[in-house]
């Protein structure tokens, strides 16, 4: 049996190579297929851990409310009233920190060199603990601070070195809007998130002082809106019960009854990277179909091929068969040829989505791109199904062919 198959081997190898521009234009639609494939399924797992590891630089163990709508369709902004009842430890025993946030973005900052456009974060003295941030330099802002509306600011890096490029930042002065500030910290390197970004390019200001120095919306009550409230959970098994003990308690406040639904948003971590997972899951299996369109390309050309190769060696198969070769004898070899063109495609395939791997990750070094084993082993079985799939039928119409009339065909 074993030499049986390895005979066929060596007469698919001798019969491939004596057409050896035809074999490679035939393996050309199986190679890009098995590369596309193989790249695009360990790009989408690299792109999904790198979204994993920007929710978890978020913070730990957070929840994170934003306005909702009410049942009129009216926009129900937070205010600091939201804040101070989700800060009560009695109401939300569950809760480690609580942290309100006022954004301003697009408003010209200056320093004596440079100008830009400051996207500013109003938030309270815990932001380090909460976003899990550290300083680079200086110190963040205090409680006392935040009371007494201190005009002090934490830069991110890219802010810093783009308001003082010649100049350490601490210490020195910047104007927000008309609003004259001291810089005392910048904050080291942290990246994008996965809301869009760059966390790298804010300036942290005390929330009192954002809310009263830089304006913004305000609510029937008079008092100021702020955008969001984050809420630090103590551990991991706690983050649904304080997000109860948060829905609950927003609900009080805001004497909501209890036919009627929340006018606030609550997201977890969990629930954005559960989101976030399941979009690139979606868009990694549409990718790899669209690819895998190749794949059947590549099969239709195996096939196509095969075929004409069985109407140019019909005398071979009909003096194979007159000297007593068996139907099996025939399919096997003409399987065998089928199966190698694939497997050598897709071998070829392999090798390029290797190197298209290292490609994007020296590109792009925040993405771990690696071809994994097990798609090594599964693009080698969808290489050898193809070549069976798409060789069984030339095989089969080679060994159906009567030996007299194809030792007469011409």
């Amino acid at each position: 049996m074993i030499s049986s198959l390895l005979e066929n081997v060596r007469v698919a190898f001798g019969g491939l190579l004596s057409n050896k521009l035809r074999t490679f234009l035939t393996m050309l639609g199986i190679t890009i297929g098995v590369a596309s494939v193989t790249v695009l399924v360990s790009l989408g797992q690299a792109v999904d851990g790198f979204v994993r590891q920007q929710f978890l630089g978020l913070g730990a163990n957070l929840i994170i409310i934003f306005p909702g709508e009410n049942e009129r369709g009216e926009t129900q902004r937070l205010t600091m009233d939201d804040y101070r009842s989700l800060s009560d430890p009695f109401r939300v025993p569950d809760a480690l920190e609580v942290m309100p946030q006022v954004i301003r973005n697009n408003i010209p900052t200056r320093s004596d060199e440079r100008q830009t456009n400051g996207r500013i974060r109003g938030v309270t003295a815990n932001y380090l603990g909460v976003r899990g941030r550290e300083l680079l330099a200086g110190e963040f802002f205090s409680v006392q601070d935040v009371d007494s509306q201190a005009r002090v600011a934490v830069l991110g890096i890219d802010t810093a070195e783009r308001l003082f490029p010649n100049s350490r930042a601490v210490g020195e002065d910047i104007r927000i809007g008309d609003v004259r500030f001291r810089v005392i910290g910048v904050l080291t390197e942290i990246g994008g998130t996965p809301f869009g970004g760059n966390e790298d390019d804010i300036i942290a200001i005390p929330i009192s002082t954002a809310l009263t120095r830089l304006g913004g919306e305000r609510v029937l009550t008079g008092a100021r809106a702020i955008n969001s409230i984050v809420v630090q959970a103590r551990d991991g098994d706690s983050v649904d019960a304080a997000a109860q003990q948060v829905r609950l308690t927003l609900r009080e406040q805001r004497n909501i009854s209890f036919r009627a639904e929340d006018d606030f948003q609550i997201f977890t971590q969990t629930d954005l990277l559960a989101t976030s997972e399941n979009i690139f899951s979606l868009l990694t299996i549409f990718l790899g179909i669209i690819a895998g369109i190749s794949l059947l390309v590549g099969g239709i050309g195996i096939m196509n091929i095969m075929l004409v190769t069985v109407t140019e060696r019909t005398r071979e198969i009909g003096l194979r068969k007159a000297v007593g070769a068996q139907r099996r004898d025939i399919v096997y070899q003409f399987l065998t040829e089928a199966v190698l063109i694939s497997l050598a495609g897709g071998g070829v395939g392999m090798a390029l989505a290797l190197s298209g791997a290292l490609l994007v990750s020296a590109l792009v070094p925040d993405l771990d791109v690696s071809v994994q084993a097990g798609s090594l082993l599964l693009a080698t079985a969808i290489s050898l199904a193809i070549g069976v799939f798409f060789g069984i039928y030339p095989a089969n119409r080679a060994a159906a062919l009567n030996p007299i009339d194809a030792l007469r065909y011409e």
